[in-house]
């Protein structure tokens, strides 16, 4: 097949996604398929035929790309400026398929899956619904509560109504991956910090109870719970830096904990997945207290594919390679189209 792995976007999440997108890239040339990485805020200038841009397995030196320690700042959008680049649509509406590999803001709120729904372009993950509802993440926590999975108590941010989440306090942009904008507050001054902070990611903020425990993911892969996978973070929180530098955070998969926990969150991030209207694979992540009662944070439907990445490691304790996760998500993309 040709494929467009599309990453890169105007989002915060930028280099998480060219990240991903370089390894997803490498993995599909090595199983057969012709590729081409593209950025989908930069796009490209077309000047040859389209068949050109795919490179053939075996041609040239792989894709790389590595995360930097801060997220990317963004530039400030012209009134004429599109969010989708030159040659965008047409390499897309030309390839057999799009990966998607993008992480935040039109890549993971629907808006490009519903473009590509109306040209009738296939691509992978989830589609334009599902990921509006677990893109924001005060509908999709009102989902979550109201199908019987517990979530931390939230708020969204009303500067004329005083928050009556008590301290400590987690503050988040309402539409942002990565932990990009998330900061821990201890009291009112650190709260306006906070509030500071995610205020340059999104006009909408929530302000979440923080529960102290075990940080915990489960992917879902075709109807299928993987492996929990356990997050143990050396030092600080899992933000930003935490999750995308090698060495600073530990990753224990199949999780260390009794079979009757490890049952509970893959039952949990089933009904989550299936509340929110995913689509072939995602990642759900918990937070589980000392008495091992899961609450469930967010969900993804664009998880990273970078080296440090939950997904994949969850997914090769199953069994599953990196190169052939990416052919099944691949394939699942085309077969939906069809279906």
């Amino acid at each position: 097949m040709k494929i467009v792995v599309l990453a890169g976007g105007h989002s915060p999440e930028h280099d998480v996604s060219l990240s991903s997108g370089s390894l997803i890239a490498n993995a599909l040339l090595e199983n057969g398929h012709e590729v081409v990485l593209l950025d989908l805020y930069e796009g490209l200038r077309l000047t040859a035929p389209l068949a050109s841009y795919f490179h053939a397995p075996g041609s040239g030196a792989p894709f790389s790309y590595r995360v930097p320690e801060v997220a990317a700042e963004l530039q400030p959008l012209s009134a004429d400026a599109s969010l989708i680049g030159p040659g965008v649509m047409e390499l897309c509406r030309f390839a057999d398929l799009v990966f998607l590999s993008l992480h935040g803001s039109m890549g993971e709120n629907g808006q490009i899956q519903a473009i590509f729904d109306a040209y009738g372009i296939s691509y992978t993950g989830t589609g334009y619904i599902g990921s509006l509802l677990a893109m924001d993440k005060d509908l999709s926590k009102q989902l979550m509560a109201s199908h019987g999975v517990l979530t931390p108590r939230w708020s969204i941010y009303d500067p004329a109504v005083p928050s009556d989440i008590p301290f400590p306090c987690v503050v988040k942009p309402c539409s942002c991956g990565s932990s990009v904008g998330v900061a821990l507050a201890e009291d009112a001054p650190s709260l306006a910090l906070a509030l500071g902070k995610a205020g340059d990611y999104d006009d909408r903020l929530l302000i979440e109870e923080r529960i102290v425990g075990r940080e915990f993911s489960v992917g879902i892969l075709d109807g299928r719970a993987l492996p929990p996978i356990e997050i143990v973070v050396t030092e600080g929180f899992y933000d930003y830096r935490n999750k995308y530098q090698p060495g600073l955070t530990k990753e224990l998969c199949p999780a260390p904990i009794s079979e009757a926990l490890c049952q509970k969150l893959q039952t949990l991030a089933l009904t989550v997945h299936s509340a929110l209207r995913l689509g072939y694979y995602s990642r759900i992540d918990f937070i589980v207290d000392a008495g091992e009662q899961p609450y469930c944070l967010e969900a993804n439907t664009l998880p990273g594919m970078t080296p440090t990445s939950l997904l994949p490691q969850e997914a090769a304790a199953a069994g599953i390679s990196y190169t052939d996760l990416c052919e099944k998500i691949a394939q699942a993309g085309v077969k939906e189209r069809r279906r």
